[in-house]
């Protein structure tokens, strides 16, 4: 995999051929100021609850649509992982009743540190859609700024967007053992879940052999706001990340772990997406278990 280009600033809004992942609370409010077109998805999402549509309903970002993780941008979980692929064709319906366009801008965010919202970005831009960005600070920057929320369910004119999978590299169990040995796979999850000291949800606690543990945790500050480019790309070189060696990623069912991959993606480093993650991964007893530091 190479390098990626340099990433445009920040703050443009989002109109240049490659836009940057990343969008500002001032250079959202701009855009919407200057009624240009941007659909803006709330992925409000814990995985112990309670269920994001209750926050979305005490209040969103002015027009936004609210959007499950689990039901609109995951398949069924099963032996696939809690957070499998979803069909293309109900990824496509669900995205085009919240008015997601093929060529529309599109904002996603979350209140938390963007974990969510960055498994939407990933999703879109694996189904063909560029033009998708993540609130760097979500909700709670957006509010801490004095910027208006609503109640309101706003009116939502379909889009046509058209999903188009495999616009990203994913891995399967095989190709995350693989590269676990020949490359980088990072572990996003926390160190003690990594260790195997617990396991809150899946049957079988540890990690991949081989995997480093980076939690989603580190590529952030404490605003919730991510770390500066060469910040991230000197924590991911620490991890042994470097333009000659291939990178992936995964964490418990692939939701930080598209965290991970937007923060390499910042760093300017490609990296795959192991989608179905450990909650995949423990499904075959055949496949191997480490503990501890490794």
């Amino acid at each position: 995999m190479k390098q990626d280009s340099p990433l445009p600033n920040r703050g443009n809004d989002g109109q240049t051929d490659r836009v940057h992942p990343l969008i500002e609370v001032l250079a959202l409010d701009s855009l919407l100021r200057r009624q240009k077109p941007v659909v803006l998805l709330d992925v409000r999402w814990h995985l112990a609850g309670p269920p994001g549509i209750e926050s979305y309903r005490r209040g969103h970002l002015p027009g936004a649509v609210f959007v499950d993780l689990d039901r609109d941008v995951a398949g069924p979980p099963g032996p696939g992982g809690r957070h499998p692929l979803p069909d293309p064709v109900a990824f496509e319906s669900a995205m085009r009743r919240a008015g997601v366009s093929q060529d529309g801008l599109v904002v996603v965010y979350d209140d938390a540190d963007s974990t969510a919202a960055a498994r939407v970005w990933w999703s879109l831009r694996y189904f063909g859609h560029d033009r998708v960005r993540v609130l760097d600070g979500g909700y709670r920057a957006w509010t801490e700024a004095g910027r208006p929320v609503s109640d309101d369910d706003p009116e939502v004119k379909p889009g046509d967007f058209i999903a188009n999978p495999g616009r990203l590299p994913v891995l399967d169990a095989e190709g995350a053992a693989e590269l676990a040995t020949a490359g980088v796979l990072l572990d996003a999850r926390a160190a003690e879940r990594y260790r195997g000291d617990q396991e809150p949800v899946d049957p079988v606690a540890g990690h991949i052999p081989g995997a480093r543990n980076a939690p989603t945790s580190g590529n952030v500050g404490v605003d919730g706001r991510f770390l500066p480019s060469e910040l991230l790309r000197e924590r991911f070189a620490k991890l042994g990340v470097t333009d000659a060696v291939d990178v992936g990623a995964y964490c418990g069912s692939g939701v930080t772990a598209a965290h991970e991959i937007l923060a390499l993606h910042l760093a300017g480093i490609p990296a795959a997406l192991y989608v179905g993650s450990w909650s995949n991964w423990v499904t075959d007893p055949s496949n191997p278990v480490a503990t501890g530091d490794d």
